[in-house]
């Protein structure tokens, strides 16, 4: 009686607004809320091109502009907060097929040396995303490569059992923490993709790279390094 006693106050000193969801359309997000749904939130409507400022899972003023934007984009009660109505449209909206101008994104089999896998169109898209990020003006055997460090990843297993896992590793590349990934790739970006998927890897087999100039962390140094391409260094 005493424990369940305890649990029942504990319940009652605890806001609402600490319990965060999981995925977005959980709860009503509105200014000031916090948690994985906000950041799934920001990412979305980066993706759709409504800035959202930082990634950083805190609904703040950038992230209020952005709603607002969204829902009087596509008809909705402009209110900022983000209810089912909201969320159910930006899910829809994410959840699109892709469309570019530059080729079509088809799904693919992309084979590991221990697994076949199906690479889905959203997958390229990804993967166009990050190389865009990533190696914006590096030249198209940069891109490739950085692209190549990804899927070299994944056949690894270590770093995710999909490409989306491997990307979508907390810290594992600059451009999704710091939101570059969710600028719009350039042709060259899904061209980039689509060589890397077909087999061609300029690093030799990398699975880590990073600009010698702005590295901070001191770690990656300790890796056996493969070569350099652009303003990247390559290694395993």
């Amino acid at each position: 009686m005493i424990v369940i006693l305890a649990l029942f106050m504990l319940a009652a000193v605890i806001p609402p607004q600490c319990t965060q969801a999981a995925y977005l359309g959980d709860r009503v997000l509105a200014y000031g809320s916090r948690g994985y749904d906000v950041q799934q939130l920001q990412k979305d409507l980066a993706y759709l091109g409504f800035n959202p400022g930082s990634i950083d899972g805190i609904f703040g003023p950038q992230t209020l502009a952005a709603v607002t934007r969204f829902q009087a984009h596509y008809g909705l009660n402009v209110d900022g907060v983000v209810g089912k109505q909201t969320a159910y449209a930006i899910i829809r909206e994410v959840s699109k097929p892709v469309n570019t101008s530059v080729a079509p994104l088809q799904a693919a089999s992309y084979t590991t040396p221990s697994r076949s896998l199906s690479i889905t169109s959203r997958d390229i898209e990804n993967l166009a995303r990050l190389i865009h990020g990533e190696a914006r003006g590096e030249p198209f055997e940069g891109k490739v490569a950085v692209a190549a460090v990804a899927l070299n990843r994944l056949a690894s297993q270590k770093f995710g059992r999909s490409l989306s896992e491997v990307i979508f590793q907390p810290g594992a590349f600059t451009a999704v923490s710091d939101g570059q990934f969710y600028l719009q790739p350039d042709a060259s970006a899904y061209q980039a993709a689509q060589a890397a998927l077909s087999g061609w890897d300029p690093t030799g087999g990398a699975i880590y790279y990073w600009n010698p100039v702005t590295a901070t962390n001191k770690w990656v140094w300790s890796r056996q390094l493969i070569k350099t391409i652009g303003r990247h260094v390559f290694a395993i």
